[in-house]
């Protein structure tokens, strides 16, 4: 891969995760703030993300993969979307989710189709993708940084940032490498989009017990992606989209541990302290206060095992698990089932827990509120321990 090429990837990946970044972690509080939103309203329009997440496979594998190089339906996506998250500014809390929804279905399809562009120009993806994807991590640190050094994280400017962005992202694109359309002529099913040749892995009771926690797990993730930042500022803490970046942060250094324990340790351990931290994480949220605000940043900076030691390494087992021949269709599972369904659920439930533990006009029961996603873990957890075997080989169990 040319320098010029591995630098045009590198701008894509950091644009297309500043966008999301920019956005994304501070929409609930500009909705309760703002807009004066409602739990359930704010984790709608979080749930607006995990039914674009269930839809885009379809909009990729039957019409990007099949009529358009990737990089130019990329590019028309991102200008579109940049109109869309300025429009976002100008409405409502009744019309505000319909826009962050048609905005979600631009955007979602776009994390695909610029993985693609990466992968068609290297030689060796196994080493070289890595080193392009981890801009978009530095791009969502940055995006955080600069919200919150210029102020704007309970204001519009949030989604004017990311509508800037977007557009500069949308004309980069045409300049990226051609990437011709690589399913041209061939069929595809709507079996295939959501990995139904990786049914098979479900006959595995290990692999079974492994899928169904994955889904419940994404119940406490909704709250801490929806409910994080609003929780923070409430309390009072400054420059909240700023210090929430320490989880990504960490996330970039504990993926690095990933390889080492994945074979050292094992699968289940790995799962079941991703799992622990997830309890911890919410027990830090339930008691922090300012006085003790160590515990909120306890809760943060969990964030890396609590995402890498669990979907990273999920995503890992899962390879092992389907083999070569249905890799992709088993990944394509794995995520339509948690970022899709799983999300779907828990955006929907952590709006009505913080509904129904809501005190006055703007204050929350939040001791409440983080206990229950540290209860649902905590479930999760113990079910998981008693019920996941795991076996010597882990690779394979499909034909």
């Amino acid at each position: 891969m040319k320098l010029k090429t591995g630098v045009l990837l590198a701008a894509m990946m950091f644009l297309q995760y500043y966008i999301w970044g920019a956005w994304y972690v501070t929409m609930g509080t500009y909705m309760g703030e703002v807009l004066k939103s409602s739990g359930v309203a704010i984790g709608a329009a979080y749930g607006a993300g995990a039914i674009a997440t269930i839809i885009s496979p379809f909009f990729v594998g039957m019409i990007a993969d099949k009529f358009f190089a990737a990089q130019k339906i990329m590019g028309v996506l991102h200008l579109l979307g940049a109109a869309l998250l300025y429009y976002a500014t100008q409405v409502n809390s009744e019309s505000f989710y319909w826009v962050v929804l048609v905005y979600s279905l631009l955007y979602m399809p776009t994390i695909a189709l610029s993985n693609s562009v990466a992968f068609a120009q290297m030689t060796d993806p196994g080493k070289q993708f890595p080193w392009i994807r981890v801009f978009g991590t530095l791009g969502w640190i940055v995006a955080g940084l600069i919200i919150s050094q210029l102020g704007i994280e309970k204001t519009a400017g949030t989604f004017q940032v990311a509508a800037g962005v977007s557009v500069a992202l949308g004309l980069l694109s045409f300049a990226l490498p051609n990437t011709p359309p690589k399913g041209a002529g061939t069929a595809t099913s709507v079996g295939s989009i959501v990995g139904k040749d990786a049914f098979i892995l479900l006959k595995d009771k290990s692999f079974l017990v492994f899928f169904v926690a994955a889904i419940f797990i994404c119940i406490p993730l909704s709250f801490y992606y929806g409910f994080a930042n609003p929780f923070l500022n409430e309390l009072g803490l400054e420059n909240v989209a700023g210090k929430m970046t320490m989880g990504q942060m960490s996330e970039a250094i504990f993926i690095l541990a990933i390889p080492f324990l994945f074979n050292k340790i094992g699968v289940k351990n790995m799962l079941i302290l991703g799992m622990s931290a997830w309890v911890l994480r919410y027990v830090c949220f339930a008691y922090g206060t300012i006085d003790a605000s160590w515990m909120l940043y306890a809760g943060i900076i969990l964030h890396g095992i609590c995402y890498d030691f669990f979907f990273v390494t999920g995503y890992m087992y899962t390879e092992n698990k389907a083999g070569a021949a249905i890799k992709n269709a088993a990944q394509g599972l794995f995520t339509f089932a948690t970022y899709g369904v799983g999300m779907f659920i828990g955006t929907w439930y952590s709006g009505y827990v913080v509904d129904q533990n809501k005190v006055g006009d703007t204050a929350h029961n939040w001791t409440t509120i983080w206990l229950t996603p540290a209860a649902i873990a905590g479930a999760v957890l113990i079910a998981f321990i008693f019920s996941f075997k795991e076996k010597k080989n882990t690779a394979q169990v499909a034909a």
